[in-house]
């Protein structure tokens, strides 16, 4: 479907939510909305550290609540991400490994994402967590553009915000269900309830997933998606002895093994050209991680001291093939040598980290709230290539069969102080201004040479914005900001030893609006973003290493425009756009991408949703939802010649409620619409072909759920 036809549908589909919101306006004016139809424009968000009204903040924020997250099927940030325009959520690498996609900046492997994500308040640094389970939430936010004054660090692109399901003063609970194509069973539940009434309360969260997997190895005959298991625990007890002091401690578990590095080998170079993986190798990868937080605010009655403690483990051993091929189809082997290769990661992750802030009452003209934190990470990889003789995952232990050993062990701490500033200069003017300051000392130690390198990086992050609140149900901003992505090394013995730290500036004009009570919100935003330093990834295999470089200066401007509407009773829609142009304008290194668009680059992205909830007969419910996701061609490399076609998916829920419990169909990419989650030419894999990460076929399957 060309982009023509889809600008059109969107048109269409906006036109006629403005029709239906006319009527709509009449409906609701009538009499004001209730506490259980409270329309999109009355979400209340905490992405400023504050709770705010999300049409009262000048920054572009999607924001999905308890019963949006059930009714949309979310259960990872991967069904976050296809839900918001400008955004992609790319599979690949190991099986928990991805690569987000915001606003033109993109993830890298085992380097800083582009976006803040953080869970409960602690910011989550290894890009494995991002592909971590949710479950049991209250609320997700995804706030778009540079946050580095509130967010520092990575948030050069935005943040995701997750925010748990917290402890209740009354028992309560929640489970679901659900079974699907290729034996996919998926479990959670949570209790919660007071062990001291109005004092101290508990919460206990789980979730279990297996799969026998749906993409077929035409070689081995398995599926190289299965999921033998992905399980995590979580806990929470939330202590309350008064008014003023809150005690939040948080521990989570989990333990994951499925399969990984299900890459094929696309002869043809065409990323065009679906195929399935043919390897001999059985890739998987098992890993386990757990943490705690300790999270405690005291209210001084006109301020809140916060602070946020935080300890976390992650572990992964990953297995895989190297060459992608197998020994009767390519008997030349990797590089015509003669032989297979495999390839093997052992990953530990181990963070602490300490924020401190102090933050103002949000009713009063000046609003204010300064801030400190530390983070310290240490990262140890170590990467192996081998000669495969028996397809087994031992022979990684075998000194004669190994030709690359890179092992390193990384250390990083990283500081920052931040603040920021809203003072109303009228009844109807704003002035904010944000900002941070970040600075990292990194090491890092060759394990095998005992060889050590140290550097540092810092940044100053300033932010300002500029609002004209003309009514209650209307605003319009100005923002410059800032964003900061430390640098660091690549593996030892590398062509590319150092990457530089990525910077920006961002100038962005946007509104929000809404009308009939709220009902219908209309939010929109253009902005230019000026990036120097800009980080890309590509594979060396003859070193078995995953390489950071960086494009000298990339210019990227956007627009983003989005409808939510309940136009009726029971009748929810929206519809939403991006757009995006990056350019790279300087490559010292490779100057012939200049004039090119920067990696994995989507121009032009949509989706469109419906959902209508009806009342049939004593206390039955009919529930219906659909959705549909555009995106545009993807150019993958920084030389442009890999380019997808644009593919479109579609998704449907139907269910029948009876009070708190529910029964539903479901089904995902229902037109089987085919594409790879990532590719890579051999210029850019390191191998002497191209390999792509196929995307996830059409699933459907039933799901259960019950509160009580």
């Amino acid at each position: 479907m060309n982009s023509f036809k889809v600008t059109l549908s969107i048109g269409t589909a906006i036109a006629a939510l403005s029709s239906m919101a006319g009527s709509a306006q009449a409906q609701v004016g009538a009499a004001p909305a209730t506490a259980s139809d409270v329309g999109p424009g009355e979400i209340i968000v905490t992405a400023q550290r504050r709770e705010e009204r999300l049409q009262d903040i000048p920054i572009q924020i999607d924001a999905f609540g308890t019963e949006a997250i059930e009714d949309a099927g979310i259960k990872s940030t991967a069904d976050v991400v296809a839900q918001i325009p400008n955004m992609t959520f790319d599979r690949g690498d190991t099986y928990r490994s991805n690569f987000i996609t915001m606003r033109g900046l993109t993830q890298i492997n085992n380097a800083d994402p582009p976006i803040a994500f953080v869970l409960d308040g602690v910011p989550q640094t290894n890009q494995q967590q991002l592909s971590a389970t949710l479950f049991d939430l209250e609320r997700v936010e995804v706030v778009k553009g540079p946050q580095g004054a509130l967010y520092g660090r990575n948030a050069v692109g935005g943040a995701i915000n997750v925010i748990t399901t917290p402890p209740t003063n009354d028992f309560q609970g929640v489970a679901s269900v659900s079974y699907g194509r290729g034996d996919t069973l998926d479990l959670a539940g949570g209790v919660s309830g007071p062990i001291v009434r109005d004092v101290l309360m508990v919460r206990l969260s789980a979730t279990h997933k297996e799969s026998d997997g749906l993409i077929k190895n035409d070689f081995r005959g398995d599926k190289v998606d299965f999921v033998d298991h992905d399980d995590a625990v979580r806990g929470r007890l939330l202590f309350t002895p008064n008014e003023a002091l809150t005690v939040d401690l948080r521990g989570e578990y989990a333990d994951f093994k499925g399969g990984s590095n299900s890459y094929a080998a696309v002869f043809s170079g065409d990323p065009n050209d679906f195929v399935n993986p043919q390897f001999n190798f059985p890739a998987f990868a098992e890993g386990r991680n757990y943490g705690g937080t300790l999270k405690i605010d005291y209210d001084f009655g006109g301020a809140t001291l916060t602070s946020i403690t935080d300890v976390a483990d992650y572990r992964q051993t990953n297995r895989a093939d190297l060459d992608f091929r197998n020994p009767v189809d390519s008997p030349s082997g990797i590089f015509g040598q003669g032989f297979q290769a495999g390839q093997g990661q052992n990953q530990t992750i181990e963070t602490f980290s300490q924020e401190v802030r102090l933050v103002s009452d949000g009713n009063q003209p000046l609003r204010w709230l300064v801030g400190v934190n530390y983070l310290s990470t240490n990262r140890n990889l170590r990467t192996r290539a081998f000669v495969d003789v028996t397809s087994t995952p031992d022979q990684i232990d075998n000194p004669a069969l190994i030709f690359a050993d890179n092992w390193e062990d990384n250390n990083n701490d990283a500081y920052g102080v931040f603040a920021q500033v809203d003072y109303d200069l009228g009844p109807s003017l704003t002035l904010t201004g944000g900002i941070r300051y970040d600075k990292d000392k990194r090491k890092q130690e060759d394990v095998n040479s005992g060889a050590v390198r140290k550097t540092s990086f810092d940044r100053v992050q300033p932010k300002a914005t500029l609002t004209w609140k003309p009514t209650d149900d209307a605003l319009v901003y100005a923002t410059f900001s800032t964003g900061f992505r430390s640098g660091g090394y690549n593996a030892p013995q590398v062509g590319v030893p150092v990457f530089k730290a990525e910077t920006l500036e961002n100038y962005e004009i946007g509104f929000k609006s809404a009308w009939a009570d709220d009902r219908i919100t209309l939010n929109g935003a253009i902005f230019q973003m000026n990036v120097k330093n800009y980080q890309f990834f590509y594979v060396e295999a003859a070193t078995a290493s995953q390489i950071i470089d960086n494009i000298d200066k990339v210019r990227i401007r956007g627009a983003e425009l989005e409808l939510q509407a309940r136009p009726a009773e029971g009748l929810d829609v929206s519809a939403a756009i991006g757009l995006i142009d990056s350019n790279i304008r300087n490559s010292l290194q490779f100057p012939s991408d200049e004039g090119n668009k920067a990696p994995r680059t989507v121009p032009f992205s949509s989706t469109v949703s419906a959902q209508y909830r009806k009342p049939l007969m004593d206390g039955i419910g009919l529930f219906m939802r659909a959705e549909w996701q555009h995106f545009g061609k993807k150019y993958w490399n920084t030389d442009n010649v890999a380019v997808q076609d644009p593919y479109n998916l579609v998704n449907v829920r139907l269910g029948v409620e009876y009070d708190d419990m529910g029964v539903y169909f479901f089904g995902r990419n229902i037109f089987g619409d085919e594409y790879y989650s990532e590719f890579f030419q051999p210029a850019y894999s390191g191998l002497d072909v191209a390999i792509g990460y196929p995307s996830q076929p059409s699933s459907y399957g039933i799901e259960a759920r019950i509160k009580f």
